[in-house]
């Protein structure tokens, strides 16, 4: 009887020593030593509210690449779409007035970037003063040279062009009396050209002069004379 006895028992101590030696983490170690991170975001939902689109946060671990993928270019997206729509359905509702009701619609605009300044300007410098139809006639060119490849592709390039027009002084523009009537009228038309809203007389001229000098275009076609100067093609 003693002898099973002491059998049993150090059969028992022998299992408890090798539990001991040998036992490993426990699983609730590895779990809190490697945290789980979530793979999922929340769907990321947008809401409109005029013409600003505004994206719900999204939910994704911190340090992980895909925040800063994700979110910005899918709201940029979604913000130029809808200035964008917002701008041609404008347009639509625009079309069919008369040039002087569009300046009047646009008179208290601002320049929208540095392009349509440049626009602005040269109609600033080159017709100020003159019909708004002559005015208009001038951007109408402006724009027609960007656009034909044959000059610069920028309405900045084409007006600071070198030996084009006589009111720019080493490739820039002078400044401009911003808060006068003629520079609103000025930008107004920009605009209105830029949109293409109203008719031009000289829809397809690449080129003017006042009327008051005679270079002798002869290889060109003139096109029409609209306030004080004289469209070619």
């Amino acid at each position: 009887m003693r002898v099973t006895v002491r059998a049993a028992t150090f059969v028992a101590a022998a299992v408890t020593l090798a539990a001991t030696a040998f036992a490993g983490p426990s699983l609730a170690w590895d779990v809190e030593a490697t945290p789980v991170v979530p793979v999922t975001a929340a769907h990321a939902a947008a809401s409109v509210s005029g013409s600003t689109v505004i994206l719900n946060a999204v939910s994704l671990p911190t340090g992980n690449k895909a925040e800063s993928d994700f979110s910005s270019p899918v709201a940029t997206h979604a913000v130029a779409t809808l200035e964008e729509e917002s701008e041609e359905l404008d347009s639509e509702a625009l079309k069919g007035r008369s040039l002087q009701e569009l300046v009047s619609e646009f008179s208290s605009a601002e320049v929208e970037d540095e392009q349509q300044h440049c626009l602005a300007g040269a109609v600033y410098f080159e017709s100020k003063g003159e019909p708004l139809q002559g005015q208009l006639a001038v951007a109408e060119v402006i724009i027609n040279r960007a656009e034909s490849g044959r000059f610069a592709d920028t309405l900045c390039g084409v007006v600071t062009q070198r030996g084009q027009f006589s009111f720019v002084r080493g490739g820039r523009l002078p400044s401009v009396p911003t808060g006068s009537a003629h520079w609103r009228k000025a930008v107004a038309i920009a605009k209105i050209a830029q949109r293409e809203l109203a008719e031009s007389k000289v829809s397809d001229a690449l080129f003017f002069h006042a009327r008051r000098v005679s270079p002798g275009w002869k290889r060109l076609k003139r096109v029409a004379t609209v306030g004080n100067h004289v469209f070619y093609r």
